[in-house]
């Protein structure tokens, strides 16, 4: 894998399935209740579990890496560019929530913290660092990752925060914010770290940096009984540095194992259907983050796919359920593929008064 390459496909094949893995979540609330409370679902929840982070993740590390890669361009055209992304990020998570709640009596609801609003956020509190140090990209990297490694050491204390600010740090302020600043902008930190080494780094660089966010993983993991002693009480799946540790471990682990999977693919299986179909969903994982929503939730006259098959459906229709959605939302993905060069095509236009 060359480090000049425009894309890194073991990144884009995180995302993609990250995305599929989404979908599925979304879904089980298909299933019938007895059948989510089953140990064959709590599996498939801890499995679930690192779908946020690897999605949130996946964020950090492609600002870093457009940023470091034209780090010896002009800087307005990148920043300028990086901030239309995040723009069309917040953008999406204000229609969803404008779509989802009643936002013309109470127009707070348009801010409340899901995860797109999140990623949002966070990538414009991580884009001044990632800017300002593009250049020195082994110092953007090193304080990335310690930025990323306090906000997930503070995030217990986030729970005592009360009142109008609770919303934003952690889930009992009055909206029930689902992804609170603490912790998750510490995964945008931590996939900006590692963008900012794949940058300019070879192969082992990226696995070497990797490796060691795994190794930080797995101490917090292993310290989650003193982080439980030491903080005040707070929620361990939710809060816990310890439970966090194990969820970066795990998902660092994955992106070394793609990006050693990835050279040694046959191009037939990289450029072939099962390849084009992953990256689809990886580089459109915004649009389908939408759509996968609209699909299972958006009611047309009173119906939708939730109001007709919630709780209802056994393992083998759920599965049935999750794979047509899966198909709906990639040939949806495939219009937006369609689209939307020729949007970015109509915003890099010339006007009229900068012709010669």
């Amino acid at each position: 894998m060359a480090s000049a390459s425009p894309r890194i496909k073991a990144f884009d094949w995180l995302r993609g399935l990250a995305v599929l893995f989404m979908i599925e979540t979304h879904a089980l609330v298909l299933l019938r209740p007895e059948l989510r409370a089953s140990e064959a679902a709590r599996s498939l929840g801890w499995f679930n579990g690192l779908v946020a982070p690897s999605f949130i993740f996946a964020a950090g590390f492609s600002l870093a890496l457009v940023q470091v890669r034209g780090a010896h361009g002009p800087r307005w055209p990148r920043v300028r560019r990086s901030l239309r992304r995040i723009g069309e990020v917040l953008a999406v998570g204000l229609l969803v929530n404008a779509i989802w709640f009643p936002w013309r009596q109470q127009p707070g609801w348009l801010l409340r913290l899901d995860i797109l609003p999140c990623i949002g956020v966070s990538l414009l509190l991580a884009l001044p660092l990632i800017v300002g140090l593009a250049r020195r990209p082994a110092v953007l990297s090193v304080l990335a990752l310690l930025v990323a490694l306090g906000l997930f050491l503070v995030t217990p204390y986030g729970e005592l925060v009360a009142g109008p600010w609770a919303d934003v740090v952690n889930r009992q302020g009055p909206m029930k914010a689902l992804f609170p600043l603490l912790p998750w902008t510490g995964y945008v930190f931590l996939g900006a770290a590692v963008g900012a080494v794949a940058a300019g780094g070879s192969m082992r660089h990226i696995l070497a940096f990797l490796a060691l966010i795994a190794g930080i993983g797995a101490v917090c993991y292993f310290l989650g009984p003193v982080f439980t002693a030491v903080y005040p009480p707070h929620k361990f799946h939710v809060s816990s540095p310890g439970n966090h540790g194990q969820r970066f471990l795990i998902v660092s682990l994955v992106l070394m194992g793609l990006l050693l999977l990835e050279p040694r693919l046959p191009r037939h299986w990289r450029e072939g259907f099962w390849g084009r179909f992953v990256e689809t969903l990886g580089t459109n994982s915004l649009a389908g983050y939408f759509f996968h929503e609209m699909l299972i939730y958006y009611q047309v006259g009173g119906i939708s796919l939730a109001v007709l098959a919630r709780d209802k459906l056994g393992w083998g229709l759920y599965v049935v359920a999750w794979l047509g959605l899966v198909v709906a939302t990639t040939l949806l993905l495939k219009g937006v593929e369609w689209v939307y060069p020729r949007y970015e095509a109509l915003l890099r236009r010339e006007s009229p008064a900068a012709k010669p």
